[in-house]
């Protein structure tokens, strides 16, 4: 952007010529924005200090040459180094609530986040139950159940200490400290032993799922994430398998256990055939996220 074409721009325009650039750039987006259009949006609101959505609502205001510099430095950040966006700026969004971001732990982003905030996980949780968000990594989804249903007590847990710190912050930022509880261990260990006391509701989880020649085939910006929160193994399986073997013993007799596959049905569905999974609609399709009740894993 150069020095002349900074001055007398509204937010649109300047909006428009970040989305340009980064078009130019040849980025690949997912990471919280579909394409470069919204990551400009976000940019440029982001100068603003408003969120995206807000951003919409003043697009023919004057937008200062500072920060009209700042936006095209970020974009340029984007480009250079081909990391998410989130990352850059330090905050992600998710479901219209914003979220501090770093690379210790992935990009909040999941369509369980859609089914929270729509409602359709309400008859499998009580309005004073308990819920485990398993894998919970930045904590977004544990706080999205939070949020959505205020009496329902939130347990989170991560392998990765650096992730479950960026889980705090979250957890703090948004005052959810006496709702959310985060816990460290590997999967099911860092959870007391199962008793009638303390089963789950419902457990939601977005472990690692892509396999290994998806692992090997992503764009620059995935592999900005922890490789950690993202490999599955050769199938994408590997720690759903370990989950739904013991997920039994931590659900409540009417409990069920919500996950996330992303793109590996049809390794899903040769690695649990027996298995009568709800596949879940969102906007991605019906191949995405699965509900399994507790009665068809016993």
């Amino acid at each position: 952007m150069d020095p002349e074409s900074q001055q007398h721009l509204n937010v649109n325009q300047c909006i428009n010529q970040i989305a340009q650039k980064l078009e130019a750039g040849k980025l690949h987006y997912g990471h919280g924005a579909i394409d470069a259009q919204s990551e400009a949006l976000w940019i440029v609101s982001k100068q603003l200090d408003l969120s995206p959505a807000e951003a919409l609502d003043h697009l023919d205001d004057a937008i200062s040459e500072d920060q009209q510099k700042k936006a095209s430095t970020v974009a340029d950040i984007r480009i250079s180094t081909r990391k998410p966006l989130a990352y850059i700026l330090g905050e992600a969004w998710l479901m219209g609530v914003p979220f501090f971001c770093s690379e210790q732990s992935i990009v909040p982003r999941s369509w369980i986040a859609e089914l929270i905030v729509d409602g359709s996980l309400e008859p499998w949780l009580p309005a004073d139950g308990k819920a485990l968000d398993l894998c919970t990594g930045n904590g977004s989804l544990a706080i999205l159940l939070a949020l959505s249903c205020p009496d329902i007590h939130v347990s989170a847990c991560d392998i990765s200490m650096p992730a479950l710190s960026v889980a705090a912050r979250n957890v703090d930022r948004h005052s959810l400290s006496s709702q959310v509880e985060l816990l460290n261990g590997d999967l099911w260990d860092a959870l007391p032993e199962p008793n009638e006391d303390n089963l789950f509701d419902l457990i939601i989880c977005n472990p690692p799922y892509v396999n290994a020649a998806s692992m090997n085939a992503l764009p620059a910006e995935y592999h900005a994430e922890p490789e950690l929160a993202l490999a599955g193994g050769e199938d994408g399986m590997d720690l759903i398998r370990r989950i739904l073997a013991q997920a039994p013993d931590y659900l409540s007799e009417r409990g069920a256990i919500l996950l996330e596959i992303g793109n590996e049905y049809e390794n899903f569905k040769k690695a649990f055939p027996q298995i009568p999974a709800i596949w879940m609609e969102v906007s991605a399709g019906e191949e995405q996220v699965l509900l399994i009740q507790a009665e068809d894993l016993r």
